[in-house]
């Protein structure tokens, strides 16, 4: 697993309809540890908010993982009403039509959201509980 991070000039073209919540973590501190952490990193997020609900959101392009037979696989790393919020459109793909569909790799969301913390706790420092 790699992310590559979606500057804010990138980011409309980045995320799609089926980027949904991995997990939620009800952890203000652990908010503000990914918050502090992600900005001394990257810089400004992907996105922000004007809600007070909301306010980063990074997005990440993944490389070197599979999410066939979807095309792209995509992170996103934000708070939400102080809880920080793992989404990903993993094991989703985007029928003809445009709308969201399961694929055979939804099954193994749980196994990815794993994958995904241990890549943060390495690359970060910041341990999701």
């Amino acid at each position: 697993m790699r992310l590559e991070f979606v500057p804010v000039e990138e980011f409309y073209f980045a995320l799609t309809l089926a980027v949904r919540t991995l997990e939620d973590v009800g952890n203000p501190d652990l908010v503000e540890q990914m918050r502090s952490r992600l900005a001394a990193k990257l810089g400004q997020p992907s996105t922000v908010a004007a809600a007070k609900q909301n306010t980063f959101n990074y997005v990440f392009r993944v490389h070197e993982y599979d999410n066939s037979p979807a095309p792209q696989l995509v992170v996103s790393i934000a708070d939400w009403q102080n809880k920080l919020r793992l989404s990903s459109d993993y094991g989703w793909t985007l029928d003809e039509e445009r709308k969201p569909t399961r694929t055979e790799r939804f099954s193994q969301r749980d196994q990815f959201t794993q994958e995904l913390r241990s890549y943060l706790t390495e690359w970060l420092g910041v341990v999701i509980e």
